[in-house]
């Protein structure tokens, strides 16, 4: 089986959020189980990485990439190159796989696959959920949605879903939905034993200028406006009147949104209490979490929450709002605190893990268990391709 993957940026464009990770995991993966996989997207996030030449196959763990050029904002990627190139190779492919929605890459798959009556899934990755929705009521983009988006969703073989929050918030949309699957992200934990050695040779603390006596709050991901920063801060700001031995550490890529968050800190006047450390990959990664003492994500909305599996794969005890996919689980399985997004609930939620030690421990040993039983790559990989396997047995009947 042949399936091409399109993505508006790929692997290793971290800068463009957790996806990135995601979905080159699922590919590493089904890769591995000896299926041929493809991805054409655009060097977005990538553009100072001169010696990645563009248009040329570049195999990264089994998967075949082919990266083009783009033009304009970023986060739609006008590329024509990628659209003649999916002209001239569609056929080729069994399945096409996307990841993207509001972005030119799925306007190029939607017209040649009807051209071509070729197959589709779709993973809309959160975006079509109530809070980004709401981000995009700007008129041209409620036309897009309504002249375009909904059509390019009918005619998929099938929508996949991380959660089922995610699919629950895609029909209050009124969105139209045939056949669906939900499926959870993957978590590369071998990956990250692979960098257990080298990340205890990192002292995180003193590399951040950090006290080595002082606990550690991460946030770890895009700095962006759904990330909740706007709680986080004046949450952070009264925990830190009762322990004064805390130290905020948010560590993902620089945006423009990072300045309403300095603007945030500024004001409540704990500018020498936040550590911004920029994007973490690897051993700093993995030296991060296991210096972390809680994990906080008070996102707007979140399809998975990937980087909450993550955290908790470290023994970390989270803290996420209801509004992140994986927080039903997180209560199930009692790995964490779910609140409100609220500065209050957020305040009392980091200062009750901080004091209770043991409470701490069961919820990143129970976390631990959950992702180890729940988020293997492999296992995930093998349901993506049972649906591969099934939409390409309905279109040779």
């Amino acid at each position: 089986m042949k399936i091409l993957h399109i993505n508006s940026s790929y692997w290793p464009a971290f800068k463009m959020g957790g996806p990135i990770r995601s979905g080159h995991l699922l590919n590493k993966y089904i890769a591995k189980k000896g299926v041929d996989v493809s991805v054409f997207t655009t060097s977005a996030g990538l553009e100072n990485e001169k010696n990645r030449k563009l248009g040329a196959q570049e195999i990264i763990d089994g998967v075949k990439i082919f990266r083009f050029p783009y033009y304009g904002y970023i986060n739609y990627s006008l590329s024509p190159a990628l659209f003649w190139k999916l002209k001239k190779e569609i056929k080729n492919f069994d399945l096409i796989h996307i990841s993207e929605i509001w972005n030119f890459s799925a306007l190029a798959l939607f017209f040649w696959a009807r051209v071509y009556k070729k197959s589709y899934i779709v993973s809309p990755r959160g975006s079509l959920m109530l809070e980004p929705l709401k981000k995009r009521s700007r008129l041209k983009k409620k036309v897009f949605l309504f002249l375009f988006i909904r059509r390019f969703l009918k005619k998929a073989a099938a929508i996949h879903f991380t959660v089922e929050m995610e699919k629950e918030e895609y029909l209050k949309a009124g969105l139209p939905l045939n056949k669906f699957v939900i499926i959870p992200n993957g978590v590369d934990f071998g990956e990250f034993d692979n960098y257990g050695k080298e990340a205890a040779n990192i002292d995180f603390k003193k590399d951040i200028g950090v006290a080595p006596n002082k606990k550690i709050v991460l946030s770890l991901g895009r700095i962006d406006w759904k990330k909740g920063f706007d709680t986080l801060i004046p949450a952070f700001a009264e925990v830190i009147k009762k322990k004064s031995d805390l130290v905020l550490v948010l560590a993902g890529p620089d945006s423009e949104y990072k300045k309403k968050v300095e603007n945030f800190i500024d004001a409540a006047g704990i500018k020498d209490k936040v550590v911004f450390t920029g994007i973490l990959g690897g051993a700093k990664r993995v030296a991060a979490f296991k210096s972390a003492n809680v994990f906080v994500l008070p996102s707007y909305s979140e399809n998975f929450g990937m980087v909450v599996a993550e955290a908790m794969y470290f023994n970390l005890p989270v803290i996420i709002t209801k509004y992140v996919g994986i927080a039903p689980e997180v209560v199930k399985n009692g790995a964490g605190i779910v609140i409100e997004k609220n500065e209050k609930e957020l305040a009392e939620a980091i200062l009750k893990i901080l004091d209770n030690s043991d409470m701490a421990m069961g919820m990143g040993q129970r976390g631990k268990e959950l992702v180890e039983r729940e988020f293997s790559p492999a296992i995930v990989a093998n349901k993506i391709l049972k649906l591969y396997n099934d939409i390409d047995e309905r279109r040779l009947l």
